[in-house]
Order: structure tokens, then sequence, then C-alpha cells
């Protein structure tokens, strides 16, 4: 599995051939716009964790563009459903088998409206086990009594963690998180985007590394292979 990280929560995920896009905030993004064209993604699933512009602002156009299929809750999947979007509709505590993977919406504590106002059903993540290896992509979120469900199913490989602080969980919090569902190895997101998530990366890595946990900070375009 190779995951790209794009700023924000924004992320793409290559599993065999499979190009599953994450909560594209790009066109909009003052770490990414002026580095990347969002005609250049080429994918065939968009998830989305919740409806916040910072989450789901260019996945229209891109799932347009590549006639993928938008995987959220059932509130996200009916509103790109109307714009004509092949959809799959899921909520908290189900799972599907997708071609790339089995992918799980689990519980997240935060908000979901989308910028016109439409609701946006309840915030979730994502835990994906495909043939090689298991991530969990959080969403934004605050820490959460249910992580400790997730290792109860999943060995983790990866945990993929919001680190910004004042809307989301911050350094502190992302390391207990990393506790409750059992891995050490994170990849951060959600921070430096805007004033009020920018962080002190050193601090962060210091932190991490003081409780024997690996924090990866990835540049915007940067990769990682599991």
């Amino acid at each position: 599995m190779k995951i790209t990280f794009f700023g924000q929560n924004t992320l793409l995920l290559e599993i065999k051939e499979i190009k599953v896009l994450i909560d594209p905030f790009i066109s909009g993004s003052p770490l990414a716009k002026d580095k990347i064209d969002i005609k250049d993604f080429k994918v065939d699933y968009i998830l989305l964790t919740h409806a916040h512009q910072d989450h789901t602002l260019d996945a229209e156009a891109i799932a347009k563009n590549n006639n993928a299929i938008i995987v959220s809750n059932y509130e996200i999947a009916m509103y790109y459903q109307a714009k004509g979007i092949e959809v799959h509709p899921m909520n908290h505590g189900g799972s599907w088998n997708f071609n790339f993977g089995k992918v799980k919406y689990v519980n997240a504590i935060h908000t979901s409206s989308f910028p016109d106002g439409t609701y946006g059903g309840q915030p979730g993540g994502f835990v994906i086990e495909s043939e090689s290896k298991n991530i969990y992509i959080a969403g934004d979120t605050a820490l959460t009594m249910d992580m400790k469900l997730i290792p109860l199913g999943t060995k983790l490989d990866l945990a993929i963690l919001p680190i910004g602080d004042n809307f989301t969980m911050g350094i502190d919090d992302a390391i207990i998180a990393s506790d409750f569902v059992e891995c050490n190895n994170v990849l951060g997101v959600h921070y430096d985007t805007f004033g009020y998530i920018e962080i002190d990366h050193n601090e962060a890595k210091r932190k991490f590394s003081g409780k024997n946990k690996d924090l990866i900070l990835l540049d915007v375009g940067q990769s990682i292979a599991l």
C-alpha cells in the first residue's frame, strides 16, 4: 500500500491497481492549491469522513472527472447521488468488502455539515483492511473511548490521526489515541493548513518519540509505503 499526503486530511491510497482518495481538499488549500491540479487525479473511489468543506471541497469535481464512487455515511452519499454521482452509503459499525479491501465506518466525535448548510449526518472514520496492511483513518475527531474497540477486530499497521488541536485532537490526545488503537506508527494529518492548527513539528515528534512511538509528518505530495 502506498499513501500520498496532499495536506489537511487529503490522502491518496494506492492498493494494488486501485486508487482511493480520502477527503479531497486541494483547490482551496493554502498548502496544496499551487502545487496540485485536481484534474491530474486518477481515482476509483473517494472516501469522505464528514461534510465540512476542508474535507469535501473537490469531491464532486474529482468524482465526475473519474466516474469514481463516493463512499460515506448515508446523508453524504445521498447528497452526491442527487448530483448524479455513483455512491456507496454506509453507517457507523457497518462494513463492506470492496475490491481494494474491507472498509468499516467507525465513530468520530465532531460536527458535519456542507457549506450550503445541508446536514452531513454524523462524522466518522474508516478502518481499511487490505490484503497486506491495515490502517485507521480517524477523520476529524476528539479523543474517544470508542477507539478502544478498533483493535478488538483489527490489528493496525498505521493509524492516521489528526494532530492540529483546536478543531480536533492535539498531540497529547493523539498519543493517547494511538494507545487506544494499539498502534505506535502514526501518520499525522489536519495540521498547519490554517493558523488555528499550526504545530511545532519537532516538539510533536519529540513527544511521540518519548512514548516510543513514531510520528510521520509528510510534505504535500510526499508518500510512504507500507
